[in-house]
């Protein structure tokens, strides 16, 4: 699984993305190898089959880095979306109720979209509309491909992959992010592996609620 290809392609060597370092959280991992184990396989397909390579596209106008290429976040993320869609994944939503009221939001929470909206309108409240949206899923498992800012990492695991976990969509979330090494020659500084483990770990074993799988990658 963390194998990494090393091919010719248009007469240069190419490298291909590796997976470099897993996080379980909740048995997310285990959950995969057990129950969908072709998911499991599809996902370093997929990974791998991303030429690093091909996205140093960015020239760097900063100070310490001027005139250095980069690599292109926006590009690479474009080529995992065109892999993960080649292979089914696709993309999902999960709609739902808010109000002001807490208590009755904790009502809600088990119901399903349309109960929702009654309860909270039973309650002399106004019910207001919203959701969450994953861009790859797949028989209940969601993967989310971070390479933005940091604050989205930190939405994407203790919100979106909560959110559709809880709306009995999927039963683990996967979040793909590179290694800081990786991170360090992009062009937009976007949140890195080791950073998100660290805050994830520190929220103790059984935050957030929800079977979570932490992927670093980079390129070698």
């Amino acid at each position: 699984g963390r194998r990494l290809l090393k091919f010719l392609r248009n007469g240069r060597v190419s490298f291909s993305v590796k997976i470099k370092e897993i996080y379980s959280h909740l048995n997310g991992h285990e959950w995969l190898l057990v129950h969908r184990p072709h998911l499991w396989e599809e996902l370093e397909e997929t990974i791998t089959a991303v030429d690093a390579s091909l996205y140093r596209t960015k020239v760097s106008k900063e100070a310490t880095k001027k005139g250095k290429r980069l690599y292109s976040p926006s590009d690479i993320n474009k080529a995992f979306a065109r892999e993960l869609h080649a292979r089914g994944w696709e993309e999902e939503r999960t709609a739902y109720w808010v109000t002001d009221d807490a208590q009755l939001i904790r009502q809600t929470l088990s119901l399903t979209e349309k109960e929702q909206k009654e309860l909270i309108l039973a309650e002399g409240k106004n019910p207001i509309y919203s959701y969450n949206q994953t861009d790859f899923q797949k028989e209940r498992a969601a993967i989310e491909i971070q390479l933005g800012k940091y604050s989205f990492i930190a939405y994407d695991l203790f919100v979106k992959h909560m959110a559709f976990y809880v709306g009995d969509e999927i039963d683990v979330g996967i979040e793909i992010l590179p290694m800081k090494s990786m991170q360090a020659e992009m062009s937009s500084g976007p949140g890195y592996y080791e950073g998100a483990l660290y805050d994830l770990v520190r929220q103790g074993r059984g935050v957030p609620a929800v079977p979570l799988v932490l992927i670093g990658i980079c390129p070698d």
